[in-house]
């Protein structure tokens, strides 16, 4: 196993910014507790525009995991649900085509502001947690197979 840090970038939608800032707070926190490395930070315009630069970040050999951050309120039509869909799939598609960690810590659709204040640093960290987590997972099931 890799004795370096995991090396770690974050994409960011930033159309609910006072939102937004915190989740990169918790983030960077959590992987700076965890050891981590926070190479690169991309901030998009919002949730939709994430996954391409989640993909511009796997396809890069130095980093390890993807975190994404964000917020999909709940709107009057279903257009966030749509959104939330596409972009969720497309992370797990791009998850499982690089074989690299994403963790998703977008809140929504369906969340109000309300509700996303209440949640951001929670859904933050635990985002963080899970791609490292699954990163340390993935290198030990590694060494064990023949």
């Amino acid at each position: 196993m890799n004795d370096n840090p995991i090396s770690v970038g974050i994409v960011i939608g930033q159309f609910h910014r006072d939102i937004a800032d915190g989740m990169l707070r918790a983030a960077t926190g959590e992987l700076h507790q965890a050891g981590a490395v926070l190479a690169h930070t991309a901030w998009v315009p919002g949730s939709y525009e994430v996954p391409l630069l989640a993909k511009r970040l796997l396809e890069q050999a130095t980093i390890d995991v993807v975190v994404v951050l964000g917020f999909i309120h709940k709107g009057e039509t279903l257009h966030g649900e749509v959104m939330g869909r596409v972009v969720h799939q497309s992370l797990v598609d791009l998850s499982l085509q690089y074989e690299k960690p994403i963790g998703m810590g977008i809140i929504g659709p369906g969340a109000t502001a309300a509700q996303a204040k209440v949640r951001h640093i929670d859904y933050a960290r635990s985002a963080a947690r899970a791609a490292l987590t699954q990163h340390k997972t993935l290198q030990q099931g590694l060494r064990q197979l023949p």
